[in-house]
């Protein structure tokens, strides 16, 4: 049985290691466009964004469960998988370190590698509306985190123990559909780690409005659907 302090640590190392990579893939890419070589592109972004995500979850799944993110978080808790003090806790472990992996990037690279890419920060393409950004955000997040409740909120069984794998090809699948349209965050601590410390906030509340309510709506449709244990915290 892990403590309190070891689950928010662990919330803290994986979302840390989750945007390091995928806000890190980013300014790499961007570093040999400027400089007139090849690069991985949008494919390469959702692949680091997805091994990332399924490397730690299936590193630290056992310890947490492995969310790393607050639409997952809110979604066991609207499900009263988690209680209320656990989950505002769990959310802040992971807003701390997207924003340590951010402030490192910044510290790591040069300003002409991240400023040109706004350190990753995600915002939406020309010609597309604030809700239309939601409305995508809100449907890569859902898929998401469906899968996440399918694979990892049931405690047992050979889906949950591959979980990692399809949770990170869940994330590689909805990147490459949105990552043009919105960046393709599908995680509140992504955008706002990135945004903070590049000081980039346009459009910063579609990436909360929809990553949170396409979580909620997948959580509570599992759960009322799919779900094999009933049992839930108080």
């Amino acid at each position: 049985m892990y403590s309190l302090s070891q689950k928010l640590l662990s919330e803290f190392i994986g979302t840390f290691s989750v945007v390091l990579m995928t806000v890190g893939s980013i300014c790499a890419c961007q570093y040999l466009r400027a400089a007139g070589l090849s690069n991985p592109g949008i494919l390469g972004q959702a692949l680091a964004y997805g091994f990332a995500t399924a490397v730690m979850v299936s590193a630290l799944a056992h310890v947490s469960g492995a969310h790393f993110n607050p639409a997952i978080t809110v979604g066991f808790w609207v499900t009263k998988r988690l209680g209320t003090l656990h989950s505002i806790l769990y959310c802040i472990g992971q807003m701390a370190g997207a924003i340590a992996a951010a402030y490192i990037l910044v510290a790591l690279l040069p300003e002409s590698v991240w400023r040109p890419a706004a350190l990753g920060a995600t915002d939406l393409a020309p010609d597309f509306t604030r809700m239309q950004g939601m409305l995508i955000e809100g449907l890569v997040t859902f898929f998401m985190v469906f899968v996440f409740f399918a694979t990892k909120s049931e405690s047992s069984g050979t889906l949950g123990k591959a979980g990692g794998f399809a949770i990170g090809l869940a994330i590689t699948t909805g990147a490459l559909f949105a990552q043009p349209f919105t960046g393709a965050s599908m995680n509140p601590a992504r955008t706002f780690g990135p945004a903070l410390a590049a000081r980039h906030w346009i459009n910063h509340g579609v990436y909360w409005v929809g990553p949170l309510l396409g979580g909620i709506l997948a959580a509570g449709l599992y759960d009322r659907l799919f779900a094999e244990d009933q049992s839930r915290l108080s």
